[in-house]
């Protein structure tokens, strides 16, 4: 592992694209003697994508000394001069974008037209907070005593380590580091080991756009006991101002621990079990529409995904129906066939969590509708359209007769698989839809406006939908989760700013003299009080 000269703690990339597709080749490391690890195209493990240092703990502590020696030139830097560099960003992200979704689709199995969009919602990113570097709004505000100016402004909290899982790889983390830049911080990032070479070119490009050296650094290698670890450990020896996490629940709370007593405040965007509920007056096909893709959209791979489907009685046969006979019909297979529904899992550990959940509803009495199963070689589902030898597949699972208590109904699992929930009523639905201790998205299909008012306001939920899907977060608006998916911040949108700066109050006195608030202010006359005296 080397500190490259330009200060990016990055791997040395070959950026050529391949004439054919547009795709990177493989990326390569430098540094001799470094431990390293592969990451392996998850729709064909023969396809070796990249080989990545595994940073240990020497690799971080250099990384958070040279965003701490970065950060006093890079947050006095004027903002509007840091958003023309976040705004450079966001043209090369536009005029690489094919071949960074080609290449991210290659190493995390999203399909190719979601990865795309993946870029779009960083390219969309950058754009809003460009302009935001001309604003980083404060106020200015009266003072009660003459002579003096009371105003309040933004300031950079420090170095801020950013840590990302692989699902999105490419507008999450742009979602934590552009406001992260943007107000003026330096940032440590750890990208998932299942996207370590979209990371690389993520750093490459913040480097041609004309990012300082050292503002970024990037640190490659796993979680939990490793190159994560080590990172967060740099909380408790000061060299680490703010963490901002995106990962599971478990991890994110022993984050929040560690935060928590050096007295930080981090921004976790954690787990979800999303509600989605179709009331009797909803429209089916519209609601089936939206259940599919809220359900086995990149597979079911989202923090976002619908983990439970909560259906009124009067309705349930019609969206038992159809959901069943269109999931069997679901095409599945090569992320870069455009139209697969859906690809591989990103990695084994998810598979294996997926199958294990089979026994786990069963266990719980959940009827099976849709017994999904891993894709094997010579028993290949009709319409697959993937490497079955070689590719991490599995078919649509549907839970049916699915109770609030049951653990299925209660545990995140990610992967193609989702609840079906029986309820009489709106009352039911949003009590089932409140039922998780998660709470990060929830959506509702309905016709009846006063049912829309009260689910969005009784939802515990950080973003709701009404008819529409689980997913699908737009760029300018708050992001995130409340109860077990998240601690109340919040990404995206303007929001973002409050995460990533802290505010300082102001008071210049031109007066030339001492003036003390709320002792020295003119009381303004006096009011003589009634006379209650000949109240009977």
């Amino acid at each position: 592992m080397q500190l490259l000269a330009d200060g990016f703690r990055t791997m040395t990339a070959v950026m050529k694209t391949l004439e054919q597709d547009g795709a990177f080749p493989r990326t390569l490391v430098a540094g001799s003697g470094t431990p390293t690890f592969e990451r392996r195209n998850p729709a064909n493990r023969e396809d070796l994508v990249t080989v990545a240092p595994r940073c240990g703990e020497d690799d971080v502590v250099a990384a958070c000394q040279g965003a701490r020696e970065s950060f006093r030139s890079w947050s006095h830097r004027p903002a509007p001069a840091r958003g023309v560099v976040v705004g450079r960003f966001a043209q090369l992200l536009s005029n690489r974008k094919e071949a960074l979704a080609r290449f991210a689709a290659r190493e995390t199995g999203k399909p190719l037209r979601e990865a795309r969009g993946s870029v779009q919602k960083a390219i969309d990113t950058a754009e809003l907070f460009q302009g935001e570097g001309r604003r980083l709004y404060g106020r200015t505000l009266h003072s009660e005593l003459g002579d003096k100016e009371l105003s309040t402004h933004r300031r950079p909290l420090g170095v801020v380590a950013v840590i990302t899982a692989g699902n999105f790889p490419v507008s999450v983390p742009c979602r934590n580091i552009i406001p992260a830049l943007l107000c003026g911080n330096t940032v440590v990032w750890k990208p998932s080991e299942d996207a370590p070479g979209t990371a690389a070119l993520l750093a490459e490009l913040w480097q041609a756009a004309g990012l300082p050296a050292g503002v970024l650094q990037v640190v490659y290698g796993g979680g939990a006991a490793g190159t994560g670890q080590h990172l967060i450990e740099q909380v408790e020896a000061g060299r680490v101002d703010k963490v901002a996490f995106t990962g599971s629940t478990e991890v994110g709370r022993t984050i929040g621990e560690i935060c928590g007593r050096n007295l930080q405040v981090p921004s976790l965007e954690l787990g979800g079990k999303n509600p989605l509920v179709i009331l009797a007056d909803a429209d089916l096909e519209l609601a089936v529409d939206g259940a599919l893709w809220a359900a086995f959209g990149t597979a079911g791979q989202r923090c976002t995904s619908a983990g439970n489907i909560i259906v009124d009685k009067r309705v349930m046969p019609a969206v038992r129906d159809q959901l069943a006979r269109r999931a069997r019909t679901l095409r599945i297979g090569d992320p870069f066939d455009e139209t697969v529904a859906y690809g591989p899992f990103i990695n084994e550990r998810f598979l294996q969590s997926w199958i294990a959940q089979r026994a786990i509803g069963v266990e719980d009495g959940a009827e099976l509708l849709l017994d999904g199963r891993r894709v094997i070689a010579g028993d290949e589902p009709p319409n697959f359209a993937g490497d079955a030898k070689n590719g991490l597949y599995a078919t649509p699972r549907i839970f049916d007769r699915v109770k609030p208590h049951m653990q299925v109904f209660q545990q995140e699992c990610f992967g193609p698989t989702v609840n079906l929930v029986e309820v009489d009523g709106l009352d039911e639905a949003i009590a089932a839809a409140n039922g998780t201790p998660y709470a990060l998205s929830s959506a509702v299909y309905t016709r009846d406006a006063k049912a829309m008012l009260r689910f969005k306001e009784e939802s515990r939920a950080g973003v709701t939908s009404i008819n529409n899907s689980t997913t699908g977060a737009e760029t300018h608006m708050p992001f995130g989760g409340n109860g077990w998916s998240g601690n109340g911040s919040r990404e995206g949108g303007v929001w973002a700013l409050d995460a990533y700066s802290r505010w300082q109050a102001v008071n210049v006195d031109l007066s030339g003299k001492l003036q003390r608030a709320q002792m020295d202010v003119e009381p303004g006359g006096s009011i003589d009080p009634p006379d209650w005296s000949t109240l009977t």
